[in-house]
């Protein structure tokens, strides 16, 4: 199949989750014998941190406007077996447009941001990057999010056939690797700033941090305000690029994973960082949220902390303990939750959605 994605980024993994997936399934389909075609607007933040300037297994295409590229697009559509829009794509609307009026196989919509879009609906907010009549017209609607989202999505926004693709990881770019000095610490944490994480992180990170003045806690990501409440021993990286993340998740006796509000509270939306770090053999600390369980097992592959307290009483777990769980966290994600496994579930979704449509 050809494939032509008008998204976000893939070129630059600064300050969003979507390129690192993006990349793995990108590779992955190209293994499985499908070519990939992705749009991007070419911005100035993602191009003074880009990081993948060429794609060695798709083709990328940046611009700087929508008229611009519209003609370029509208040839790849056409000869394409799938076109697909993602959420925050910043020229999803007239895409979408594009995407209807021409001969495509299958029209497709990604959202990997289910909770944001869902929970801006229910505030009656305009969402930039969907089209005015919501995903009535899509042959298919994937949705980061599994659980009650796949059905409010249809209530919500008329979305016709929707299944869940959650996040991945490339076992190829993320696996275990020696320590770096420079990334030890007791507890880790890596992510973007964001104010719908920052009560969570304050509870099981900071306050940690303030109560065991004498273990080194470590935050890697980008954004962080100026008033964020750092103490001496929570030192600080700016953001990593993805080849950064294994070194960073490896030098740490555990990581943690925040997940945003929203997410949190919706559920069945694992963290693409989640599946990362458990590749690297990191021991993953998480806050809770439902379905957490249905993707890694608590106690056992996964580490659940709702308190500081919580958070506490894992740091002082022996190093015996933690290489278990580091190994069946690993184990876990490489049977179930690589990149290659959810292209395959992808093309298992186009081809059942191919068989409706025709």
């Amino acid at each position: 199949m050809k494939l032509v994605v008008f998204g976000l980024s893939v070129s630059s993994s600064w300050g969003n989750g979507h390129a690192t997936l993006w990349r793995g399934l990108i590779s992955a389909l190209s293994r499985l014998g499908h070519a990939v075609v992705f749009y991007e607007r070419d911005v100035p933040y993602y191009a003074e941190h880009r990081d993948l300037p060429r794609l060695s297994e798709g083709e990328l295409r940046l611009y700087s406007s929508w008229p611009e590229v519209q003609g370029a697009a509208r040839r790849d559509v056409e000869d394409a077996d799938v076109a697909m829009i993602t959420s925050y794509c910043p020229d999803g609307p007239a895409a979408a447009e594009l995407v209807f009026s021409s001969s495509a196989g299958l029209r497709v919509f990604y959202d990997l941001d289910t909770p944001i879009t869902l929970e801006r609906l229910r505030r009656g907010e305009v969402v930039s990057y969907l089209p005015s009549n919501g995903l009535v017209d899509f042959d298919l609607v994937l949705s980061y999010t599994g659980g009650p989202a796949v059905e409010e999505l249809g209530h919500r926004l008329g979305a016709r056939r929707v299944v869940p693709l959650y996040g991945s990881v490339d076992p190829v770019v993320h696996h275990p690797v020696p320590p770096a000095e420079q990334y030890r610490a007791d507890l880790s944490y890596l992510g973007t700033y964001a104010e719908d994480r920052q009560e969570a992180l304050q509870r099981l990170f900071i306050e940690s941090a303030r109560l065991r003045p004498e273990r080194r806690f470590l935050i890697g990501g980008a954004q962080y305000p100026a008033a964020f409440p750092w103490t001496e021993n929570i030192y600080f990286v700016r953001h990593l690029p993805p080849a950064e993340h294994p070194a960073f998740y490896c030098s740490s006796r555990m990581t943690l994973n925040v997940t945003r509000a929203p997410m949190a509270e919706m559920g069945y939306c694992p963290s693409g960082r989640l599946f990362e770090a458990a590749a690297c053999g990191a021991v993953v600390l998480s806050d809770w949220w439902p379905g957490l369980d249905e993707f890694l097992d608590p106690g056992s592959e996964i580490l659940v902390a709702n308190t500081t307290e919580d958070v506490l009483a894992a740091l002082e777990l022996s190093p015996a303990q933690l290489d278990g769980l580091g190994r069946a966290a690993r184990e876990r994600v490489l049977t179930d939750h690589t990149a290659e496994r959810r292209a395959q579930q992808l093309v298992a979704a186009l081809e059942s959605a191919a068989s409706v449509v025709a």
